[in-house]
């Protein structure tokens, strides 16, 4: 059987709306990407927008409407996979009859793929027509239109204020919207498990393989670590449900949200999967044989593919090439640096040339999210300057007119959002209450805790509705902004061909001094201890102390993984060694506690 995956990089999500159309953008060329379906509002207007331009009949589906939040999404994605094949089918025609076209797709091709071996081929004749057009039928396919859901973002609902059955949650119901669409493709589950959700998929037959072992809805888990993975998948093949792929994730070395590992590296994450692939695989098929035979569905004869792919902080082609080969990896994920690249995702020219012009130092993990979970963002945002005089004004907090994040049930059956003024104004008057008891320093600690909390659902759409000319509603929130610190070496807007050239090596765009991604991530975990460990005045609960124990062992046990990984590669080495006696000497000094 063919393999359909053109390119051996993917472009994962970003944002809520940051590859809210990538798809629309770049499978043409058989690149995959993946798409936020958490805000239905921005899907519905994105609608709008298509149907414009690619001349669809558009009857907006309003929020009175039964299920609209699901049907929105289904909609949508039904619109974008028949855009997407509309390109595919212009684009090959347009390999087969011009020989530029051509040419320049032959550059967008991994060096030793069988595509661009063939292509070439076809390039050096002197008619391309009719032989070509036939080839490109059977081995060129359109990149995959994945969808991301956020797990834990699955707020309750409620109609007169009576709460609405479990599947119509945030989560559920665009899990639904995914399920009800034409779309042959893959969801993926990011931020952890979440086992209402997951029982849910059951509810859906694409998810199922048929007679034939055909998948047509995959899975695929974002996890951060092999236990994690194991957990997750046998509990879905239990179910009868097979992940198709695991996507890890560096824990801090990302774009969004960052999950911090208690001090386990990229590194010695990767080898683990690699070493127990089987494992993995063995194990979830015998749970998935016997819950398919349980259902009396068909069962297939040997165990459907599962992938392993890797992203955050990939910088260069020559670490591209060493995670695909070292760790035998089907895909690695460039997220951040396509921020630079008009031509794959949405983002408004001013924060662009924000990113573009932005250094080391002003990236950075805030604790601006409504979750609670810490965030990569970037300073110098205008969502940042909005605040911020808003906060001068004596207000703060947002409207909050989504309530995507509304989940915090401290004040409201219903929920509130953290970063909402409703919310802010309980918190800081609760504050002003217990201020007696505290210092000023604590009061004002206390207060930049509450007020930094950003409107993310607002902040992270804006730059979508700025780049395409689209009424902002309602108060305004400027933008939010969330890249990998891996942004930090890339300094120029560009092409779409350069980037990708760039991933397979046939040109660099990146003009400064940079460490190996290892390396990066290493001094990411080191600085994140330095600031987070408790000091040593401070008593520590016994699960603190271990936690903290276990944080330290696990950088030292990276560390001798690292050090033999490199042995050879002398200057990689010594970056290793280096960062091993900072790390010590932090350790044994009087600031920080020691176990």
């Amino acid at each position: 059987m063919t393999n359909k995956t053109i390119h051996n990089f993917h472009i994962p999500v970003m944002g809520l709306a940051y590859t809210i159309d990538t798809p629309i953008r770049v499978a043409h060329y058989g690149i995959s990407s993946v798409i936020s379906i958490i805000d239905d509002d921005l899907i519905e207007r994105m609608r709008e927008l298509y149907s414009r331009k690619f001349n669809f009949n558009y009857t907006a589906i309003s929020v009175k409407a039964d299920d609209y939040r699901s049907r929105r999404i289904t909609a949508y994605l039904d619109m974008m996979d028949e855009i997407v094949n509309r390109n595919f089918i212009g684009f090959k025609k347009e390999l087969s009859t011009t020989r530029e076209t051509l040419l320049k797709f032959i550059e967008m091709l991994p060096s030793h793929s069988f595509l661009r071996k063939e292509l070439k081929r076809f390039s050096s004749l002197k008619s391309i027509g009719s032989e070509l057009k036939h080839f490109l039928d059977q081995h060129f396919f359109p990149g995959s239109i994945d969808v991301n859901i956020m797990t834990k973002v699955d707020k309750e609902n409620f109609k007169n204020k009576k709460k609405l059955p479990v599947i119509h949650n945030d989560a559920h119901a665009s899990l639904r919207g995914f399920a009800k669409s034409q779309l042959s493709s893959s969801v993926v589950f990011s931020a952890g498990m979440n086992p209402k959700l997951y029982s849910y998929i059951e509810e859906f037959e694409d998810f199922y393989p048929d007679a034939n072992s055909y998948i047509k809805k995959k899975i695929i888990l974002k996890v951060s670590d092999f236990r994690s993975a194991m957990i997750q998948g046998n509990f879905l093949a239990k179910k009868g449900l097979w992940v198709s792929e695991y996507r890890i994730e560096s824990g801090l070395n990302c774009g969004g949200h960052a999950f911090a590992t208690e001090g386990i590296l990229l590194g010695t994450v990767l080898s683990e999967f690699k070493h127990r692939r089987s494992e993995l695989l063995d194990s979830a098929y015998d749970l998935f044989k016997k819950a398919l035979q349980s259902k009396s569905r068909p069962i297939p004869k040997d165990a459907p593919e599962l992938k392993i792919t890797v992203q955050g902080g990939v910088g260069t082609s020559e670490e591209h090439e060493f995670l695909l080969s070292n760790y035998q990896l089907n895909s690695i994920g460039w997220g951040s640096p396509f921020l630079l690249v008009p031509e794959a995702t949405s983002v408004d020219i001013d924060t662009r040339m924000l990113l573009q012009k932005s250094s080391g130092d002003d990236f950075y993990l805030s604790d601006i999210s409504p979750l609670g979970i810490e965030f990569n963002t970037i300073k110098g945002t205008t969502n940042e300057a909005i605040r911020q005089l808003r906060d001068a004004n004596g207000r703060s907090g947002s409207s909050c007119p989504k309530k995507l994040l509304a989940l915090h049930k401290g004040y409201s059956a219903q929920g509130l959002c953290t970063a909402s003024s409703k919310y802010q104004k309980l918190k800081l008057n609760e504050l002003s209450d217990q201020s007696y008891t505290m210092t000023d320093d604590k009061v004002v600690r206390n207060r930049e805790k509450i007020i930094q909390k950003a409107c993310l659902c607002v902040g992270l759409a804006n730059a979508t509705y700025l780049e395409h000319n689209m009424e902002i509603k309602g108060e305004q929130q400027g933008v939010v902004i969330c890249p990998g610190p891996n942004l930090a070496y890339f300094d120029q807007v560009l092409s779409l061909a350069e980037m990708v050239q760039h991933i397979y090596g046939y040109r660099n765009v990146i003009s400064k001094q940079r460490s190996h991604l290892f390396i990066n991530e290493l001094r990411m975990y080191i600085d994140y201890y330095k600031h987070k460990a408790p000091e040593k005045n401070i008593e520590m609960s016994l699960s603190d102390q271990k936690k903290w124990q276990n944080f330290k062992q696990n950088i030292f046990t990276g560390i001798a993984y690292y050090e033999k990984l490199f042995n050879g590669k002398h200057q990689t080495l010594d970056e290793v060694k280096a960062i091993k006696k900072e790390f010590e000497f932090i350790l044994t000094s009087d600031r920080l506690c020691k176990s």
